[in-house]
């Protein structure tokens, strides 16, 4: 890949090849701070309305938030945080942040124009402040923009309409426009009269979007200690409420190692060589965290539940048990898959997916309690993560030898 010349003072994108170029800024860590209140507002969200409408509308959200967080990380991939007019844009679009989070409670309620406006003005806000940024630079990093100005555009009208209807027909708008924003960087954000965008239009920073995506996991992760944390010591003390305590500390702990200990280091390797890094950028941290975070998020209202209710839950609350792991396994396994050279997902991470699949198929046929399903749902993830662990330590050693 030809190396990006290095830019003058004027121009408010991020140099490139120097030590530091691809650091991530301290704005955009106090960006990262409204998330944090954005993943607690998701997890107290579906514990209050465990249904399946409830676990559709948390999931749409969700999937919201997502769009905001990384579309504004790709930005800041490009512009540098550290020039005055980016960070006040960083900063604004911090507020526009914080309004969405506050709303997420009653979004599908009495805040549902608060949550659109904010998020509309957070998408359009955000790529017509790049088109002035980069109003000198090379024509290509213009057009890519204005194409994905016209795709936020059509889904800002869904937004709209969907803020100002009521329930299910808000839903559907929004579910439309959540379509259209996800479906856009598939299509390359194809539009008529200005063609499609390419790879090499997304030529990114590979370390500084990986490491922007490892910060939100540890905030998801950080969030689910929150969670548990504060939930614990409310609860009266007892020998089910300490093991379950104990459980949800270990869940997160492992959590955080079948991501961190070697996927996430490998991965930051890759992209960083890569030829196209948009291309890894597009897959692997676009998409497939969005199954990562989720995973999280079921896992601390989990946790939550078990700490409450230890020895009784219903079968919503033994599903949650078991699907935060198995969507974090599940996304973790398609991270891994896309940013290593391998023909499938780890074995390990199959290995794991299948014994969860077992798992609740044995929790249907012969009832368990919550609390003992999440042991038994730490205990997958623990066999995954030891696995995983000998099996690349073992594989280093050889290729040394």
């Amino acid at each position: 890949m030809p190396s990006t010349p290095r830019r003058t003072r004027t121009s408010l994108l991020r140099t490139r090849g120097e030590h530091d170029s691809g650091r991530v800024g301290y704005v955009e860590l106090f960006f990262d701070l409204v998330f944090v209140f954005a993943v607690t507002q998701l997890s107290h969200t579906l514990l209050a309305h465990l249904t399946a409408s409830g676990v559709a509308q948390v999931s749409l959200l969700l999937l919201g938030v997502w769009w905001v967080w990384i579309n504004t990380s790709w930005v800041t991939n490009w512009l540098d945080p550290e020039r005055i007019p980016v960070r006040i844009a960083v900063l604004a679009l911090t507020l526009a942040g914080l309004w969405i989070s506050v709303a997420i409670p009653q979004a599908f309620d009495t805040r549902g124009a608060v949550f659109a406006c904010a998020y509309v003005s957070m998408q359009l806000g955000r790529s017509l402040f790049f088109l002035w940024a980069v109003r000198g630079e090379p024509v290509h990093m213009r057009r890519n923009f204005q194409r994905i100005l016209a795709w936020h555009s059509l889904s800002a009208v869904c937004w709209v309409i969907g803020a100002a209807n009521t329930h299910d027909a808000r839903f559907a708008w929004w579910a439309l426009a959540l379509a259209i924003e996800t479906l856009g960087p598939i299509a390359y954000f194809w539009v008529p009269g200005l063609g499609r965008s390419t790879i090499e239009d997304w030529d990114i920073e590979g370390g500084h979007l990986a490491e922007r995506c490892a910060l939100f996991i540890i905030i998801a992760l950080g969030e689910s200690l929150l969670v548990t944390g504060a939930t614990f010591a409310a609860l009266e003390w007892n020998g089910d409420v300490l093991l379950a305590f104990a459980n949800a500390v270990l869940g997160t702990v492992l959590l955080w190692w079948i991501y961190f200990d070697t996927g996430a280091p490998r991965a930051t390797r890759r992209i960083e060589n890569a030829r196209n890094p948009g291309r890894e950028g597009r897959s692997a941290y676009t998409y497939a965290h969005i199954l990562i975070v989720a995973g999280i998020i079921v896992c601390a209202v989990a946790d939550e539940l078990v700490l409450a209710h230890p020895r009784q839950g219903d079968g919503m609350q033994c599903a949650v048990v078991v699907a935060g792991p198995l969507l974090y396994l599940l996304g973790t396994a398609s991270f891994k898959w896309i940013t290593n050279d391998r023909r499938a997902p780890p074995l390990s991470h199959l290995a794991g997916l299948a014994l969860f699949a077992v798992l609740a198929g044995v929790a249907w046929s012969h009832p368990l309690s919550p609390l003992v399903l999440a042991l038994l749902a730490n205990g997958v993830l623990a066999v995954v993560a030891v696995w995983e662990s000998l099996a690349i330590r073992r594989g280093a050693r050889s290729a040394e030898a």
